[in-house]
C-alpha cells in the first residue's frame, strides 16, 4: 500500500478535513482500548458484587432446601417455581456486571469518537466484497500489527496464566488443612491476583494500540498541498474572485463619492495629483466635512466635477496632501486644519456673496 509521502500527501490534516472525514465515517478509535476497559470494568464490578451474590445466592439455596421439606413430593409446579426464581437471581447477580461492561464499553467508545455517528461504514460498497481490496487488507500493515499484537498478547497472557497457575496448585496443599471458608478466601485472592495482571497487560496492549491507530490516522488524513489550497478557497474564496470584488466594492464607493462632489462648497487642490471637496453646514456640522477625496486620475475627475458644477477650487498644494493622507470621507477635518481652512471658507464666502450681489 502506497504511503502518505509517497502520494505527496505531506500536510497535516485541517480541521474542516478532520470534520469531513467524521461525517464520512472515518473516525479514529482503538478496539482494544473498548475491550481493555469493558474486561476491567466487569471484573471490577464482579468483586464489588461478589459478597452481596454470595449472600443471595446462599440464601437463595437455603431456601428452597429447606422448602423442599416441607412438601412430601417435588412435583412439576415446585421445578417451575424454582426454575423461575432461579433464573431471576442469576440476572439480578449478572446484572451489575453486564451493566459495567456495557457503560465501559459505550464510555470507550464516545471518548475515542465524540459520540458522533455515521451511517457511511452500514451502506453497501462493493470495495468491502472485492477479492483484491481483501487481499490488500491481508497484506497491509494493519494486518502486519494486529498479528504482531496478537502474538505479544498472547504470549504474556500465557505467562503470567502458567506463573499465577502455578501459585494456586502450590497452594492447593495448604488449602486442605483449612477449613471451606478460608481456603474459598484464597482461591479467590488468587484468582483476582490473576484478573488483576490478565486487565494491566489489556491496558497496556490498548495503550500501544491506541498509539498505533492515532499515528495511522494521522497519516491517511493528510492533505498534499494542492488540497490544502483547493480547501483554503472554499473557505476564503477564490482570490481572483475576492480581488473582483474588492475591485467593484472600491468602483461603487468611488462612484457614491462622485455623486457627492456637487454638493461641495469648495475643492482644495494640487494641482492635479490630489484634490478634497469640502462642505460646510454650520448648523449640523462642528468643521468643514470631506465629501470625496482623490490622486491622480480620480484627482482630475473631481476637479473635472467641480468645474462643470462651479464650485469654487483652492490651489494648497500642503493642505491637499495633507487633508488627503489625513481624512477620511465623511469625516471632519482635524482640528489642525480649522485655521486654514477658515480663510479659505471665508474666501468662499466671499465669492459667494460677490456672485450674489450681481
Amino acid at each position: 500500500m502506497a504511503s502518505a509521502a509517497s502520494e505527496g500527501r505531506t500536510e497535516t490534516a485541517t480541521p474542516k478535513k478532520r470534520e469531513d472525514e467524521r461525517k464520512k465515517g472515518n473516525i479514529f478509535q482503538s478496539a482494544d482500548v473498548v475491550s481493555a476497559f469493558s474486561i476491567f470494568a466487569v471484573f471490577l464490578a464482579f468483586k464489588l458484587a461478589l459478597p452481596y451474590a454470595y449472600r443471595y445466592l446462599s440464601n437463595f439455596f437455603i431456601r428452597f432446601v429447606a422448602y423442599g421439606k416441607t412438601v412430601p413430593t417435588l412435583g412439576e409446579d415446585f421445578a417451575l417455581d424454582a426454575c423461575r426464581e432461579a433464573m431471576a437471581a442469576v440476572l439480578l447477580v449478572a446484572a451489575p456486571v453486564l451493566a459495567a461492561a456495557v457503560l465501559a464499553a459505550t464510555v470507550a467508545t464516545g471518548a475515542q469518537t465524540r459520540f458522533k455517528f455515521s451511517r457511511e461504514h452500514i451502506k453497501f460498497k462493493l470495495s468491502n466484497i472485492s477479492p483484491l481490496q481483501g487481499i490488500r487488507r491481508l497484506f497491509s500493515l494493519r494486518s502486519v500489527m494486529e498479528l504482531v499484537k496478537s502474538v505479544v498478547k498472547t504470549a504474556a497472557i500465557g505467562y503470567i496464566l502458567y506463573v499465577q497457575m502455578k501459585g494456586i496448585c502450590n497452594r492447593c496443599i495448604a488449602m486442605m488443612s483449612e477449613d471451606v471458608m478460608q481456603a474459598t478466601v484464597s482461591l479467590l485472592g488468587g484468582i483476582m491476583d490473576l484478573v488483576i495482571r490478565i486487565s494491566a497487560v489489556f491496558l497496556a496492549m490498548a495503550a500501544l494500540d491506541y498509539l498505533y491507530r492515532w499515528w495511522e490516522y494521522e497519516r491517511n488524513i493528510r492533505m498534499t498541498k494542492q488540497e490544502v489550497k483547493e480547501e483554503y478557497k472554499q473557505l476564503e474564496g477564490d482570490p481572483e474572485i475576492k480581488g473582483r470584488i474588492r475591485q467593484q466594492q472600491r468602483s461603487m464607493a468611488r462612484n457614491r463619492m462622485m455623486r457627492q462632489v456637487p454638493k461641495a462648497d469648495v475643492v482644495v487642490r494640487n494641482p492635479t495629483h490630489f484634490a478634497v471637496a469640502l462642505k460646510y453646514d454650520p448648523r449640523k456640522d462642528n468643521a468643514p466635512v470631506v465629501l470625496a477625496k482623490g490622486q491622480d486620475y480620480v484627482a482630475l475627475r473631481i476637479v473635472e466635477i467641480a468645474q462643470q458644477c462651479r464650485i469654487p477650487m483652492k490651489e494648497d498644494r500642503p493642505l491637499a496632501r495633507a487633508l488627503y493622507a489625513s481624512t477620511e470621507v465623511g469625516r471632519e477635518i482635524p482640528p489642525e486644519f480649522y485655521n486654514a481652512l477658515a480663510e479659505i471658507m471665508a474666501w468662499v464666502y466671499q465669492i459667494k456673496k460677490e456672485a450674489g450681489s450681481r
